[in-house]
């Protein structure tokens, strides 16, 4: 009986210690799976902790760029608005430019009206003076054929005045000269002393080639014989600013013929009571 029960008991404890060694087994099976699982749970820790941290990493980079583009947005507004700035004041200067302008513009058309008038006004003065100038000539000189007006011009025949190929006045010739000082002498003092008035003397000869040793061309003769009537009229009292002398020589003919009457109406003198 005792053999029976140790051997009970053995077989008692046998069946226990299988018992806690499968009990022990299954408790490393649930160790091993608890120290999986808590691997595990360790990893997705980790991981879960990365993915904050790169989470609020990237955040932190959003919140950067849109810190940064408000900057630029805000830089971009003040520039825009200088330049809007600017272009108002570059467009206020434009326009009062152009204002301007046109107050220029209006005070040169009145300044220019104005001057237009005054020259109208001088003008038409200096032709009444030239007027009573011409009709004292006419009643000085008389109706001589040799002295013609054409125009605005008072014509001295060259025969008249010089002899043939001559600057020297002739005895008529001064005659003539000092009648028609004589008239300008009483009309000069009536003309206002603003009014720029001159008288000029112009030679003109024909185109017939000059053989002289004195002169060298036709234009030379029609200057030297200016210059005698214009010395002449200086002599007798005429103010020398109110004389001028030029030659035209041959270039202005007033008669195109070829023939002695043609030629002798081109060899002239013209007194022209202009301004200067």
């Amino acid at each position: 009986r005792l053999r029976t029960a140790a051997e009970g008991l053995a077989a008692a404890a046998t069946a226990r210690a299988t018992a806690a060694e499968a009990e022990a087994q299954a408790a490393a099976r649930r160790a091993t799976t608890a120290e999986a699982a808590a691997q595990d749970a360790a990893r997705r820790t980790g991981f879960a902790e990365e993915a904050r941290r790169l989470a609020e990493a990237q955040a932190a980079e959003q919140v950067r760029l849109a810190d940064s583009a408000r900057a630029q947005v805000a830089l971009l507004t003040r520039q825009i608005e200088s330049l809007r700035a600017e272009i108002a004041r570059l467009v206020a200067a434009l326009d009062l430019e152009e204002a301007q302008g046109r107050d220029r513009e209006a005070q040169i058309t009145l300044l220019g009206q104005r001057l237009n008038a005054a020259l109208a006004a001088r003008v038409e003065e200096l032709q009444r003076y030239r007027s009573d100038f011409f009709g004292r000539l006419r009643q000085v000189l008389g109706e001589r054929p040799e002295v013609r007006i054409v125009g605005d011009r008072f014509v001295f025949q060259g025969e008249v005045l010089f002899g043939p190929a001559s600057a020297e006045l002739s005895d008529e010739g001064r005659r003539q000269v000092r009648d028609l000082a004589r008239v300008l002498l009483e009309i000069a003092p009536q003309i206002p002393q603003d009014v720029a008035w001159v008288l000029r003397v112009d030679g003109h000869a024909d185109r017939t080639p000059i053989r002289s040793q004195r002169f060298a061309s036709n234009w030379e003769l029609a200057a030297a014989r200016a210059i005698a009537v214009a010395q002449l009229l200086i002599a007798e009292g005429l103010p020398a600013n109110r004389v001028a002398a030029a030659s035209f020589g041959d270039t202005q003919p007033i008669d195109a013929g070829d023939g002695p009457a043609a030629f002798a109406r081109n060899r002239r003198i013209e007194l022209r009571l202009t301004d200067r």
